[in-house]
């Protein structure tokens, strides 16, 4: 193949993922534009290259030294446009979950305060059906423009979209941006529902060591996955460098230059200690790129 000059080739991950674990993209790009991001598309397919897209890294755990393909990131100011329309809020993949729900606070606009504290874009968001219990971001979800993996746009409404938790079924797509639908509301409501989510995510999760957040989906019908593994006595289990959290046993974290190996090892052993005492296959709930 021709590198285009734009492609960077051998491009360090691990400062670009919350973890900060990963090895090197065979090739990274970050396009400007739809554009840019269409023909790139196009290329990695006539290539025969796998496409990875990366938005702030939140959900993934980069378990190879060097990842075969094309690491796309949407992180130029076209894909982190925010606009509003009446009660209508539209938002480029790219956007902070935080910026999103600042916007929405200064226009006196409710909904969307669940999310405070989740590090994640709006496109991660989505992709995951990110949420807390009770509340997804499916729910304020109007419409979603993506682009299919030979860069074909298309505009799709949510009950066009087959969702369920922590599953968007947008996986053949790559998410452009997404238009949610909120609520009016008073700036100082708002301000108290983010403080109240605030205080329960720090009382509850570790957001003081590095991590991609829960490893694990809860089971429908049983105890939540963090419980289970707590039951199972492994709070505080270390392999390496990493360490299944003290606060959260569904969180790993990575406490002294953690491996990948590491991580999926702890998850190995979680997942095990789980099936062999309660019979629940606990599924993963981040992305493993390998």
């Amino acid at each position: 193949m021709k590198l285009k000059p734009e492609w960077k080739p051998g491009y360090p991950l691990k400062g670009l993922t919350t973890f900060r674990i990963g090895g090197e993209a065979e090739y990274f790009f970050a396009p400007e534009n739809i554009t840019q991001l269409s023909q790139a598309l196009r290329q990695a397919k006539a290539d025969g290259l796998a496409v990875f897209i990366l938005g702030r890294g939140s959900n993934v755990l980069i378990a190879a030294d060097r990842l075969r393909g094309l690491v796309i990131k949407l992180g130029s100011p076209d894909f982190k446009k925010i606009s509003l329309r009446g009660r209508s809020l539209c938002a480029g993949a790219g956007s902070g979950l935080a910026q999103v729900l600042k916007t929405a606070l200064e226009n006196s606009l409710a909904g969307f305060e669940f999310s405070a504290g989740i590090p994640g874009t709006v496109g991660g968001a989505l992709a995951m059906n990110a949420g807390i219990p009770g509340k997804c971001i499916f729910d304020l979800l109007e419409e979603a423009t993506v682009m299919d993996y030979n860069g074909r746009v298309k505009i799709l409404k949510r009950e066009k979209i087959k969702f369920s938790y922590r599953r968007s079924g947008l996986e053949k797509y790559i998410i452009l941006a997404a238009r949610f639908k909120l609520r009016p509301g008073t700036k100082e409501k708002i301000r108290r529902m983010i403080k109240r989510y605030l205080v329960i995510r720090k009382a509850g999760q570790d957001g003081k060591n590095f991590s991609a957040g829960c490893v694990f989906k809860n089971p429908l019908a049983d105890p939540p996955a963090g419980k289970l593994i707590d039951l199972c006595g492994l709070k505080g289990r270390r392999n390496g460098g990493a360490q299944i959290s003290r606060i959260h046993a569904n969180f790993i974290i990575n406490r002294d230059n953690a491996k990948a190996g590491d991580v999926l090892a702890l998850m190995k052993l979680a997942s095990g200690r789980v099936k062999n005492r309660f019979g629940i296959a606990l599924e993963p709930e981040i992305k493993i790129w390998q």
